[in-house]
Formats: C-alpha cells, sequence, structure tokens
C-alpha cells in the first residue's frame, strides 16, 4: 500500500505544536512522567557504564525540554552535552526557559530532524520520545539508517514506535484543539524492530506499553553493533 502523506506535513506539523504547545504539555509533559524516566534511566545505566567523564546525546522532538532533556542535562557524571531537536518554535522558547541553568552543555536546534547531519561515531546516544512517530515511514526508515552511522560502536539509541502498522493517519483536531492538525505513521512492533536491525541495532529492551489515554507504543533501546 503507498504511504499516505499529506501535502506540506512539516510545516503542517510544525504550525500545530506552534498552537498547541502549552495544551500538550500539560497532556503529555509532566516533571515526573514515569513512563518516560523509567527508560531514559534504563538507558542511562548503559550510558554510565561506557562513559567515565563526558557523553554527547541527540534528543529528537525535545519539546519543552521536560522531563527528557532537564533528566539528562542534571546527570553530574558522566557530564552529557545535548544537542536537542525539535521542529517547533514554540516548544524550544520553552524549553530556553526551562533549560536555562544548563546552557553550558546544551545546543538547541530548530527544525526538521531529517535535515540533521553528525559525523560519523561522534555520538553516545539519540533518543526520541513521541517523535519519529511523526515521519512517514520513508523518513523513518532513512532516520535510523542515519543514526546508526553517527552513533559510536556501542552507542545506544531509546525510542518509542507504535505498535500497529499504519501507512499514514491524520487528526484534524487532536487534543481538541482547532489548529492540532497532526499526522503520525508506522510499520508496527514487528517492522520498527526490523527498521533498527537492518540499521545494524541490536536490541537490548522490547516492551509494549499503552500510555493513559494514549496509543499502544513498543519502546525499544538498542545499542550499535560492530567496529
Amino acid at each position: 500500500m503507498a504511504e499516505h502523506v499529506p501535502d506540506n506535513v512539516k510545516a503542517r506539523l510544525k504550525s500545530s505544536y506552534d498552537a498547541i504547545a502549552d495544551t500538550y504539555n500539560a497532556n503529555f509533559t509532566k516533571p515526573d512522567d514515569p513512563v518516560r524516566l523509567h527508560y531514559l534511566n534504563l538507558l542511562l545505566s548503559r550510558l554510565k557504564a561506557n562513559n567515565d567523564y563526558s557523553a554527547s546525546v541527540l534528543e529528537l522532538g525535545c519539546g519543552a525540554g521536560v522531563p527528557a532533556t532537564k533528566h539528562l542535562l542534571e546527570v553530574e557524571r558522566p557530564v552529557i552535552h545535548v544537542t536537542g531537536n525539535d521542529l517547533s518554535t514554540s516548544q524550544l522558547d520553552l524549553a530556553r526557559k526551562n533549560l536555562a541553568e544548563y546552557d553550558d552543555h546544551l545546543t538547541l536546534v530548530e527544525g526538521d530532524m531529517m535535515a540533521l547531519s553528525f559525523p560519523e561515531q561522534t555520538l553516545d546516544a539519540v533518543t526520541g520520545f513521541y517523535s519519529i512517530i511523526h515521519l512517514p515511514r520513508e523518513e523513518q526508515t532513512q532516520l535510523v539508517r542515519n543514526i546508526g552511522s553517527w552513533l559510536k560502536p556501542d552507542g545506544l539509541l531509546l525510542a518509542n514506535f507504535a505498535v500497529d502498522d499504519s501507512d499514514g493517519h491524520v487528526e484534524e483536531q487532536w487534543l481538541g484543539e482547532d489548529k492540532g492538525w497532526m499526522y503520525w505513521s508506522a510499520f508496527g512492533e514487528e517492522g520498527s524492530v526490523k527498521m533498527l536491525e537492518d540499521a545494524g541495532l541490536e536490541i537490548l529492551v522490547r516492551e509494549t506499553k499503552q500510555v493513559e489515554g494514549d496509543a499502544n507504543f513498543v519502546w525499544l533501546l538498542a545499542k550499535k553493533t560492530g567496529a
């Protein structure tokens, strides 16, 4: 089946997240979000074991910087240098306010995650919470390949993907917001696992979890294999 990708999907996503940032954050970015923090702590335990003094982490879809970006930046050892990327100007404006005290080891980059570029084998970890799922499926595959090249050997990817297969799903007024147009796609659980493995990543953790009031997701923690 051909993918259903609306015209100007990235521009529409940016416009929506700019308009509904406050509503989104009130619903989905609690400072003590148990799901994100649980999986982030699984990543951090491995990151700390592999790095004594410093580590470099890319967060895809950092939003307002709470709770995940802040949790990474609070780690004392290794000092984690975070590059936070988001499509939304409004969300990044909030992140700058929320994370101002950490600006010595934080870089915020606005724009499409598909436009990001890093030298090969320079990142210790990449995270993507509820963000990669906004890409058309073909782009998800390419992004994961890119991540595989950016990660150092034994570097880590932590991300969640929808359990159900979808070649493209649109909601016109997500979260009840008139300007809340939204788009997602997914290969489903098995397809997402295969996508990571095809990019040279070994699955370390694979768990499905339904977030209250939201969809069913598979959470994957994987590491780059080989030299």
